[in-house]
């Protein structure tokens, strides 16, 4: 097998575990790593590095930092004279004469089985849609959004449970051997990509108001919107005029048993807090109010007045 020379793109923590296959492989050389610059985080809004360029720095691997691909970053890259660009989750676009620049392209990790799902937010869009499978592919990179020939997909049943975070997780350490395979296959010739089949859908960065719950729709479908929208967005509702972030959210196992509720009717018990949607109840398991912390949702119940027992 022919070692490639590559360029690693990406930024956020779901692109880590691509790199650290790349690199812990050791089949190839990663000669430079391409990121977002530092951001601020926390309260105190400390200037941080991103997760790759974090990772880069504990294997002593170059690193240029850029907002955007132009000039000054493909100049950088050109001068780490690679054969392969692989990216993930980069959140840029790859423009000429960059995207011709290595000898084989680039190549794209994303977290769906394209064409489904093309943009920022596959898996929080496919957990919403309460899509029967989940996946990735391996894409050579073109100009137009996520529309490349694929050289590999996978998929793995949604069991319905995992919230996107999550789900984006398992996906980024599955998909970093995908990725991996394919890198070889490239570097050996025996790599072939075929054009993508099917009608394509988008996935665009979801906002706010994506997370709002609607309490009118079935049980199912609330809480597909819950996993899909944490951890960001974020699912909330509204309480007295107020926003209620909704941090954790489950079904009812004994929802058939269980007094019928109005769609956003609430009902604090003891050691729980049901919800009604448009068929069963479900259970608030831990939230935040507005201008408080979180806390168990059993806790936020009691301190509710008698007046407030319905959710926006």
């Amino acid at each position: 097998m022919n070692s490639l020379r590559l360029v690693f793109a990406g930024t956020p923590a779901p692109a880590v575990p691509s790199l650290e296959r790349l690199v812990r492989d050791g089949r190839h050389e990663v000669v430079g790593v391409v990121t977002r610059p530092d951001a601020p985080l926390g309260r105190k809004r400390v200037m941080t590095p991103s997760p790759v360029a974090a990772a880069a720095k504990a294997h002593g691997l170059p690193v240029v930092k850029a907002a955007r691909l132009g000039d000054e970053a493909t100049a950088g890259i050109e001068a780490l004279r690679p054969d392969l660009g692989v990216i993930v989750a980069y959140g840029g676009l790859v423009r000429e004469p960059l995207l011709s620049l290595p000898r084989l392209g680039w190549i794209n990790l994303h977290f769906s089985v394209l064409p489904a799902w093309r943009g920022a937010a596959p898996v929080q869009h496919a957990i919403i849609a309460d899509d029967a499978e989940l996946g990735s592919s391996v894409f050579q990179l073109v100009p137009e959004l996520d529309a490349g020939d694929v050289f590999a997909a996978r998929s793995w049943p949604n069991d319905g449970g995992l919230t996107a975070g999550a789900a984006l997780e398992l996906l980024a350490e599955r998909g970093a051997g995908l990725l991996a395979e394919v890198v070889d296959g490239l570097a050996d010739g025996t790599a072939h990509a075929e054009p993508q089949s099917g009608e394509p859908s988008l996935a665009p960065k979801l906002t706010i108001d994506d997370g709002r719950l609607d309490w009118r729709l079935d049980a199912r479908a609330v809480l597909a919107r819950y996993r899909g929208t944490t951890p960001e967005p974020g699912a909330w509702t509204t309480v007295g005029g107020e926003r209620l972030k909704v941090l954790e959210a489950r079904a009812v196992e004994d929802a058939d048993q269980a007094e019928p509720l109005a769609p956003g009717e609430l009902r604090p018990e003891r050691r729980r807090v049901l919800v009604g949607t448009a068929d069963a109840p479900i259970e608030l398991v831990r939230v935040q109010p507005a201008g408080k912390g979180a806390m168990a949702a059993a806790d936020w119940g009691r301190g509710l007045g008698e007046l407030v027992r319905t959710l926006g």
